[in-house]
């Protein structure tokens, strides 16, 4: 009778509200999972999607179709999954150019925040500042030192306009208070080409493309830009440690789904991808590829995710980064 009563003090349409989160939750998903990865096809954000969607598989009986988007840093890919019906069957892998974007884009078909529904971040990666071997330096203190003496002599390169290799440069730029010119490319790969060709002095690489060339002697890694330093070179210091505490830049991957997507449906796409990060062939793989698997709960990523935005919009009106 207690329990009867207890049930009986609340309103009916909450009541049915909860039960229908419930049958939701039990029932999902009866179809394929699309994501979007707005990114090409073969770089860091389709490798995690397809691992990730393996798990997910599993766990739901269901395929998950990958569909890359590329364009505009991501752009692309985001307005066509924030437009999307907001059901669970369309979700989007998303970089950390999500939280840039709408700084550095005057339009935008999408908010990064209000049009989407966050459900984990995926993944971490570490920027590593990187300089070709002939350059006379052997620590961050050191590099430093040389860029202020040649007061903007030096170039940097980057996968491209607005991307995180470009805007983390940005921030070293404005802390350690030297500078250096821009120089884009088109990917992470052109870059480190022209790195190793000597056509530019530095730039902020990820570990996949750099650490064959630190066994062969021509580049040479100075600092890691995350909080701690990385299983692959355990003996370079991260960029905080060597004088700038607090510094951080993550080249991150994030799963959200379209704004208005059932939070029953969320909550459930979260227990499973957590697992999935979480069970140890994934972590086997992702570390094997340099990549830190990372199961934020949603509101731990809606948190995070803002933080990020502000973080930038600050860097890109203070540097006055733009995409030609």
């Amino acid at each position: 009778m207690g329990f009867r009563k207890a049930l009986s003090s609340y309103p009916i349409w909450l009541l049915l509200l909860l039960l229908a989160g419930s049958t939701i939750a039990q029932t999902f998903p009866t179809r394929p999972i699309r994501f979007i990865v707005a990114a090409s096809p073969g770089g860091g954000s389709d490798f995690v999607s397809r691992l990730l969607g393996q798990k997910l598989t599993a766990a739901f009986g269901q395929s998950v179709i990958i569909d890359n988007r590329p364009g505009a840093a991501g752009n692309v890919g985001a307005e066509i999954a924030a437009h999307s019906t907001p059901d669970g069957y369309t979700l989007l892998i998303a970089t950390s150019s999500h939280a840039s974007n709408i700084s550095l884009y005057p339009k935008i078909g999408y908010h990064p925040i209000k049009d989407f529904a966050p459900i984990s971040q995926l993944v971490s990666n570490a920027f590593l500042l990187t300089v070709q071997s002939t350059l006379p330096v052997k620590s961050v203190k050191e590099f430093i030192i040389l860029a202020k003496a040649r007061k903007g002599e030096l170039t940097y390169g980057s996968a491209g306009a607005g991307q995180g290799a470009h805007l983390g440069m940005e921030l070293f730029k404005s802390i350690a208070g030297f500078d250096a010119v821009h120089v884009p490319y088109g990917g992470i790969g052109p870059a480190t080409l022209a790195l190793l060709a000597g056509q530019i002095n530095t730039a902020l690489l990820t570990p996949p493309p750099t650490l064959p060339h630190l066994q062969t002697g021509k580049l040479r890694v100075l600092g890691v830009t995350t909080p701690s330093r990385i299983p692959q070179l355990p003996d370079v210091p991260t960029i905080a440690e060597s004088g700038f505490p607090g510094f951080e830049v993550n080249n991150w991957q994030a799963l959200l789904a379209p704004a208005g997507t059932p939070a029953p449906v969320i909550a459930r796409l979260y227990e499973e991808t957590a697992k999935g990060l979480r069970s140890p062939e994934v972590v086997e793989r992702m570390n094997a590829a340099s990549t830190e698997p990372v199961a934020t709960s949603p509101k731990e990523f809606a948190a995070f995710l803002k933080l990020e935005i502000t973080k930038w919009e600050k860097v890109i009106r203070q540097s006055g980064a733009r995409v030609d």
